[in-house]
């Protein structure tokens, strides 16, 4: 899944690369987290070949998406992520597939190694971003929820899809990556249903991420400065003692386990 992510980008280069007219001053962010409001990047309508108006446009919305025929948000869980394989299927996002892709500008994301109980392995973060650098758009969904008194909320989620092996040995999923010769059909609704932009739901190249061991800190979402992007080294974590033999010695290798 993706739980945090980070973007730190300036608003001039999220407009070079998403093809924005505009967009407005923001922070840096290093600990996005759900509920919180997150950039978007979706098609605006009157771009197109021969317009003087920009072809995508951003939108601020909340991290954690609704389904518009939802009747009480407050008894309906957030879902911040949808899983690739099914969003054409499930009713929470079947219509939000056919009409509001949207692409989620990051600057990389956080995942945790969660080791089987028993293991004696410690949990660790990870900071993992593009190996080059530079800004990552994250396939997304958008829904705009509308209560009973005509109030609005634009809610988001991310698409993931299964880990690729440099990430697996973290976690098992990983947000879906469009590539930047991709954004114009991903973000094609009209002509573009959900099943002509199913080859774009595939995991990243092996070697397109770096993960990089950071501390706890990233665990509280009070903590938003760069720091939490430190490297660290994984905790040692002592093996498992071997059996004895049969003269009742153990082996002794002399070395500890790293994670």
């Amino acid at each position: 899944m993706c739980g945090r992510f980070a973007l730190t980008a300036t608003p001039e280069e999220l407009m070079e690369l998403f093809g924005l007219l505009e967009s407005d001053d923001f922070p840096a962010r290093f600990n996005i987290a759900p509920t919180q409001p997150i950039i978007v990047v979706v098609a605006a309508d009157g771009g197109g070949p021969g317009s003087n108006l920009p072809e995508r446009r951003a939108l601020l919305v909340r991290w954690g998406f609704t389904p518009g025929w939802v009747k009480d948000p407050r008894d309906f869980p957030f879902l911040i992520n949808a899983r690739a394989e099914t969003a054409i299927e499930k009713a929470s996002f079947r219509a939000a597939m056919r009409h509001r892709r949207v692409l989620v500008p990051a600057s990389g994301f956080y995942e945790w190694h969660r080791p089987a109980k028993g293991s004696g392995e410690a949990s660790q973060a990870y900071w993992i971003r593009p190996r080059k650098g530079g800004i990552v758009a994250f396939a997304g969904l958008m829904e705009t929820w509308s209560s009973a008194d005509g109030s609005e909320v634009d809610t988001a989620a991310v698409l993931t899809t299964s880990a690729n092996p440099a990430i697996a040995p973290i976690h098992d999923r990983m947000p879906v990556v469009i590539q930047p010769e991709d954004f114009a059909r991903w973000l094609d609704c009209k002509t573009q249903e959900p099943r002509d932009v199913l080859d774009l739901m595939t995991p990243a190249p092996e070697d397109y991420f770096e993960a990089i061991p950071v501390s706890d800190k990233v665990n509280k979402v009070a903590n938003a400065g760069p720091d939490i992007q430190e490297a660290v080294v994984p905790q040692l974590v002592p093996k498992v003692p071997a059996k004895s033999d049969k003269n009742g010695d153990k082996p002794d290798d002399g070395q500890m386990s790293l994670f």
